[in-house]
């Protein structure tokens, strides 16, 4: 839901049930335009997130870990020198507007003072402002500079003032509301147009529950009078918004605004970084791919040019037998080719201000380089082969990857092979991330994210567990957990539809499977990560699935 005034009135009361007379204990600014506030209250510590950025403007409470920059902007350091350990006095939403402010009490060792910090959730236009006891703006997250259009100076040193109201009617002014929904036309429309802080959605809301012929008095008591329930709408299983109250039928419902909130904005947060990161990764490795198959077409045309070599060999050959025959001066010789089975001739190229010798001397230094360039342009080519193959496997892992955690081990790859730089923040704590986990007919299934993984779940294996990997695709490797018993072929079917579904061949159809026994499983020394060959094995056809209904917690 838009963070209407409506909305944001309820985000307003909760706030100040969970924090009065709570402590600012820490404060952080993970992003340009996000501050994280940790405050102690009598029943823990809760976060509280200032999202002031054009999309996803909110104030909210939030569980989810953010990586902390390792300098503090300017404004952040602002808020620590003047709200540190300042104890919440009250939470306010001012006339209907879609603001918060926290009457703050801040004690120094010299001075006490109440202090007011501002939250403006007003889309592209979000701001948070400290103001000190006269109202004059100590500082703000932005502001603006002083022009001809200016209509509303935030800068350091001037009077706090609230936006200009406008033209619209106020939601508690029932005879205004009455005016306002005599209008003919679609009235969800007419009434975000013409009444304060009442967003097309909520409205819309409001329609969907009273019917097109509400009352002012109905739309007044939707407004303000009736209960709140909370929840977060989804639509195909995808969560859409969340809303005070909502007419939709797929819907999980909350106790609290700020639970639903959370919830909802913990889904847009992990998928919005999810696809950041995917992005960032998949630019970095497509770099480097593009590099690598440049370099390649670059060592296939010289290798065109070395097919020529044995015919450079054979011309000089023919200079030598016949240089009595050649003139000095001459630009061509036209002799019998006797390597021909046929008696052909052949005309080749002289260079008229070298004698015949050197002519053929010139031909014969020309064989001799490319052969020298054949055995290192092979050499070349064999290991950027093999690079490019290994960072298709990123690739194909990075394809498969459908949460944040499958791109933690696969970023940490790509800075390891120096693609990207890696982003030092405070506080990381180093987490190894889970496997796949499936569980089938009493047997465990194990499936790797990642290269980096891979190479631990098979080293991790008993000799007698049951190892898979798709034949001539790159895919994770799946393992089968057999504690000495013989695994069935259901199983095995199960695990190679798993392993192919995390293949680059998954959009196939039937995709050959390898498996064996762990210790069938080898990984040469000096080897890439995830690399190993194998014997013994056998193959079975799969059709890609991703068994999600076999998936267990992760280990």
């Amino acid at each position: 839901m838009p963070q209407d005034a409506f909305t944001i009135s309820y985000v307003a009361k909760e706030l100040k049930d969970r924090l009065i007379h709570g402590k600012i204990s820490r404060i952080v600014q993970p992003a340009r335009e996000e501050l994280t506030f940790i405050i102690y209250t009598q029943k823990g510590n809760i976060k509280l997130d200032a999202c002031l950025s054009a999309r996803g403007a909110r104030l909210s409470l939030s569980d989810d870990e953010k990586p902390v920059p390792q300098v503090a902007p300017n404004f952040c350091m602002l808020l620590r020198k003047h709200l540190q350990n300042a104890e919440i006095l009250d939470v306010v939403q001012p006339a209907f507007e879609r603001i918060i402010y926290f009457d703050l009490k801040c004690v120094s060792d010299f001075s006490s003072s109440v202090m007011r910090l501002y939250f403006e959730i007003m889309g592209k236009y979000s701001n948070a402002v400290l103001c000190g006891e006269n109202g004059t703006i100590v500082g703000a997250l932005k502001t603006t500079s002083i022009g001809n259009d200016t209509k509303r100076l935030i800068l350091g040193g001037v009077k706090y003032a609230l936006p200009e109201p406008q033209d619209k009617v106020m939601p508690d002014d029932i005879s205004a509301l009455k005016q306002v929904l005599k209008t003919e036309g679609d009235k969800a429309k007419i009434i975000a147009d013409r009444v304060t802080g009442i967003s097309y959605a909520t409205a819309a809301e409001a329609v969907a529950s009273l019917g097109e012929s509400l009352t002012a008095e109905q739309l007044y008591g939707y407004l303000f009078k009736q209960k709140p329930d909370p929840c977060v709408t989804f639509l195909n299983g995808e969560p859409t918004d969340f809303k005070v109250r909502s007419c939709s039928r797929e819907q999980v419902r909350y106790p609290a605004i700020l639970q639903a909130q959370a919830a909802y904005y913990s889904y847009v947060y992990k998928k919005q970084t999810f696809q950041s990161a995917k992005t960032k990764a998949e630019s970095a490795l497509n770099a480097q791919i593009k590099k690598i198959e440049k370099r390649l077409a670059e060592i296939h045309s010289k290798l065109t040019e070395c097919e020529g070599a044995e015919k450079i060999k054979l011309k000089g050959e023919l200079i030598t037998a016949n240089i009595y025959a050649i003139e000095r001066g001459a630009k061509t010789l036209e002799c019998v080719n006797y390597y021909d089975p046929e008696g052909g001739k052949i005309k080749i190229e002289l260079d008229p201000t070298l004698t015949p010798p050197q002519n053929a001397q010139k031909y014969y230094k020309k064989y001799a380089k490319l052969k020298r360039t054949l055995l290192s342009v092979g050499e070349q080519k064999a290991q950027a082969e093999k690079k490019l193959d290994y960072l298709y496997s990123i690739s194909a892992h990075l394809t498969a990857a459908e949460e944040l955690c499958d791109l933690e081990e696969i970023s940490e790859e790509l800075i390891q092979l120096r693609f990207v730089k890696a982003v030092k923040v405070k506080n990381k704590k180093a987490a190894i991330t889970p496997y796949r986990v499936f569980e089938y007919d009493g047997f465990k299934i194990i499936a790797g994210r990642n290269n980096l993984q891979n190479e631990r779940l098979t080293k991790s294996l008993a000799q007698d567990d049951i190892w898979l990997h798709t034949q001539k695709y790159h895919s994770s490797h799946v393992a089968i957990i057999a504690d000495g018993r013989n695994v069935p072929d259901g199983v095995i079917k199960t695990a190679a539809e798993i392993c192919a579904w995390y293949s680059d061949g998954r959009e196939g159809a039937k995709i050959p499977v390898d498996y064996t026994k762990k210790k069938f499983v080898k990984k040469p020394p000096k080897t890439d990560a995830g690399f190993v060959i194998y014997t013994d094995y056998k193959t079975a056809l799969a059709l890609p699935d991703a068994h999600r209904e076999l998936l267990k917690e992760d280990l």
